[in-house]
C-alpha cells in the first residue's frame, strides 16, 4: 500500500476537476539520535568520528557494492562501521541503507519517509524522492513515519557515509517481519532499480546475549562460544546462501536484529560476488563484561550488479489511479467547504467520474486537525478531529466518500461539529477499502497490511490498516484494543470471535 500526499494549495472545481500546486518547500527530516546516540555538535562529531577512522589498514576496493554494517552507539561498534566503510572505493551517487525496525511492529511491508533531506549535525544528505515514489508502487513499500522518526538502524549510518561519501543520495528502508516470498520479491524489486552507482547497506547487529536480551543459549567460556555462533552466521552470508542464513538463525535463535536486512542483500547478489569479513568484534571484549554482549561484523561484497528484467510494477491495492485519488481529496475539500460555509450542497454529476469512482466502493474519511509544526510525515502534531467510513461497499465510491466527509465534520459523537475557523487547520485523508474477507485466525492478521473488522455475536468494531502501525501497537494490543471498541473485554478477541481482514489505499492533503 502506498500514501501518497497532496499540497493543495487552490481549489477550484469546475466539473469537479483541479488546479494543484507542488510543495513549494522540502520537507526536512532532522536526525532523532543527534545529542543521544552521538553529539549534537557538528565539530565533536567530526573528531569523534575521525578517531574510528584512524589506525586502520583496510584497503578501498572500486568494486565494493554492498555492506553489512553494525548500527549500535558509536563507542561500541563505531570503529567496526568505520573500517567497513573504508573499503569503498569510489563516491557513490545512492546509497540505500536496510535496516530492521526496533520500534514499531510491521508484517510483510517494508517503511519508507516522507521526507526530502535527512539533516544530521554533519549537514544535509538528499533523500532519493524519486527512487522512494517508485518503490511505493509496489505494495511491499509503504509510508510508515513511526518506523522512520526513531529508527536507530539506518540513521546511525548516515554521519559515518558523509565523513567519506559526498553529494550522495540516501535511500532509508525500515523492514518489518517479512515472509519469504516478501523478502525475495523486495530483492526483486531493488536489484531491477539499481546500477553500478548504487550502494547497498544491510545494517545489522549480530548476536545479542545475555538476561538483556533473554538469549542464554550458554553460560561458560561465553566469548569463544559467542564467536563460534557469529561465525555459524557468517559462513552462510560467505556463502550467500540467503536461505541456509535464514535456516541457521532459526535453528540457533540467534538473535541477529538485522537478519531480514541481511537476507534481502543477499537475495540480490549474485553467487560471483566476493565477499569479504573487515572485522568482528563484540562489546563484551569493549567492556570486558560478557554478562551481556552484543557482537558486531562488517562485512564488505565486491563485484557488479547485473541488470535483471525490470519488475513490473503493481497498481495499487484498489486499482485507483493518482488522477482518481486528486480527484476525491478536491472532491472531499469542496464538499467540507460548502458545508461549514452552509453553502447549499452542489449537485454532483455522475458523468464527472471514471468508471473506477462510480463503482460500488468503501471509504472512510479522516480530519485532522494541524497543531503546529510535527516530524515530516507524522500524526504526531495532528488532532484527530473526525472519522467515519463505510467497512462494506453500499455505494459509489465517490458518493461513499461526499457521504462520509460530511459525516466525519458534523456527526461523529465524538467531536463538536467542525466551523469555518478551522478550516485552513483541516487535513483529509481518505482511506479507500478493498473487500473484507474471513480469515481463519488472528494469526492471519498482518499489523501494517491489513485493517481488521472483529465481531463476536452482535458485537463488531473495526480499525483501519494504520491504526496499529500508528499507535506501535503489536498484532495482541491492537486486537486487545479492537475489542474495547466493540463494547467487549479486552481479551474477548481470544474467544468465539471472527475476523475480516482489508486492505486500504490511504492519500491525503499535506499541511501548508
Amino acid at each position: 500500500m502506498k500514501k501518497i500526499i497532496f499540497f493543495i494549495t487552490a481549489v477550484i472545481l469546475l466539473n469537479t476537476s483541479i488546479v494543484l500546486s507542488a510543495p513549494d518547500k522540502q520537507v526536512i527530516f532532522n536526525s532523532t539520535l543527534a545529542g543521544q546516540w552521538y553529539p549534537a555538535d557538528a565539530n565533536t562529531l567530526k573528531n569523534d568520528i575521525a578517531k574510528l577512522f584512524q589506525k586502520s589498514d583496510v584497503k578501498p576496493d572500486e568494486d565494493t557494492i554492498a555492506l553489512i554494517l553494525p548500527h549500535a552507539g558509536y563507542q561500541y561498534s563505531g570503529r567496526t562501521a568505520a573500517m567497513g566503510i573504508q573499503t569503498i572505493g569510489k563516491q557513490y551517487k545512492r546509497i540505500i541503507v536496510i535496516g530492521p525496525s526496533h520500534y514499531t511492529p510491521i508484517e510483510d511491508v517494508l517503511g519508507v519517509p516522507q521526507a526530502a533531506i535527512y539533516q544530521s549535525p554533519l549537514g544535509q544528505v538528499t533523500i532519493d524522492t524519486e527512487f522512494i515514489n517508485k518503490l511505493l508502487t509496489f505494495p511491499q513499500f509503504k509510508v510508515i513515519p513511526q518506523a522512520n522518526d526513531r529508527e536507530h538502524s539506518t540513521q546511525i549510518q548516515i554521519p559515518l557515509l558523509q565523513f567519506t561519501q559526498k553529494d550522495f543520495k540516501v535511500v532509508p528502508i525500515v523492514a518489518g517481519q517479512c515472509s519469504p516470498q516478501t523478502i525475495s520479491k523486495v530483492a526483486s524489486i531493488l536489484k531491477s532499480m539499481i546500477d553500478n552507482d548504487t550502494l547497498i547497506i544491510a545494517s545489522s547487529d549480530f548476536t545479542h546475549y545475555g538476561s538483556n536480551y533473554d538469549y542464554v543459549p550458554f553460560k561458560d567460556n561465553i566469548s569463544q562460544r559467542l564467536k563460534d555462533l557469529d561465525m555459524g552466521a557468517y559462513k552462510f552470508i560467505e556463502k550467500i546462501d540467503s536461505n541456509g542464513f535464514m535456516d541457521y538463525r532459526k535453528k540457533t535463535g540467534a538473535t541477529i536484529c538485522g537478519y531480514i536486512p541481511i537476507s534481502i542483500l543477499l537475495s540480490m547478489l549474485d553467487k560471483s560476488s566476493l565477499p569479504q569479513l573487515i572485522n568482528y568484534a563484540t562489546s563484551g571484549q569493549l567492556t570486558g563484561d560478557f554478562n551481556n554482549s552484543v557482537s558486531y561484523f562488517s562485512i564488505a561484497f565486491s563485484g557488479q550488479w547485473s541488470k535483471p528484467l525490470p519488475v513490473k510494477q503493481q497498481s495499487s491495492v484498489t486499482g485507483l489511479t493518482q488522477d482518481d485519488e486528486k480527484q476525491l481529496l478536491t472532491l472531499a475539500r469542496y464538499i467540507l467547504i460548502n458545508l461549514v460555509g452552509k453553502n447549499p450542497m452542489p449537485k454532483i454529476y455522475d458523468a464527472n467520474f471514471s468508471d473506477r469512482l462510480k463503482a460500488k466502493g468503501a471509504a472512510f474519511v479522516t480530519l485532522y486537525k494541524i497543531m503546529g509544526s510535527a516530524a515530516p510525515g507524522s500524526h504526531k502534531n495532528y488532532q484527530l478531529r473526525g472519522c467515519i467510513g463505510d467497512t462494506f461497499p453500499r455505494q459509489s465510491l465517490y458518493n461513499s466518500v461526499i457521504y462520509n466527509t460530511l459525516m466525519a465534520a458534523r456527526k461523529d459523537s465524538r467531536f463538536v461539529p467542525v466551523v469555518s475557523d478551522e478550516l485552513k487547520d483541516i487535513k483529509i485523508e481518505i482511506s479507500v477499502l478493498t473487500v473484507p474477507q474471513p480469515v481463519a485466525s488472528a494469526e492471519d492478521i498482518r499489523v501494517g497490511i491489513d485493517g481488521v473488522v472483529l465481531k463476536i455475536g452482535t458485537r463488531s468494531a473495526v480499525f483501519l490498516p494504520q491504526v496499529a502501525t500508528e499507535q506501535n501497537w503489536s498484532r495482541e494490543e491492537m486486537l486487545k484494543n479492537l475489542s474495547l471498541k466493540a463494547g467487549l473485554s479486552s481479551d474477548a478477541w481470544q474467544h468465539d470471535a471472527e475476523f475480516l481482514t482489508f486492505q486500504a489505499e490511504v492519500f491525503g492533503e499535506a499541511e501548508k
